[in-house]
């Protein structure tokens, strides 16, 4: 999701020790799009944390029977754009 080589440990391993991933726009606008999509899961279930986190990975008829996880997956920058409008608008953004 943020755009990174599955393979890419080190840098992973750099920001597990608090060290920033990268300086450059693709990282900072994909972080600030999964926060956003975070931030509106907890507010759309504020009661209960455990579908907040599940909802990404449940099929939704919004997305054709996908997950949020599969749209992202398959559509990649622009099907995470697409997560994050759906629950802007579920939130009457």
């Amino acid at each position: 999701m943020l755009g990174l080589a599955t393979n890419n440990r080190t840098a992973l391993s750099r920001y597990r020790r608090g060290e920033p991933l990268a300086a450059n726009r693709d990282l900072l606008e994909r972080a600030g799009h999964i926060l956003a999509i975070h931030k509106n899961l907890r507010l759309i279930f504020p009661q209960d944390r455990d579908l907040a986190y599940a909802w990404m990975t449940q099929r939704n008829k919004a997305f054709e029977g996908l997950t949020p996880v599969d749209v992202i997956k398959e559509w990649g920058f622009a099907g995470m754009l697409m997560v994050r409008s759906y629950l802007d608008r579920v939130r009457g953004n």
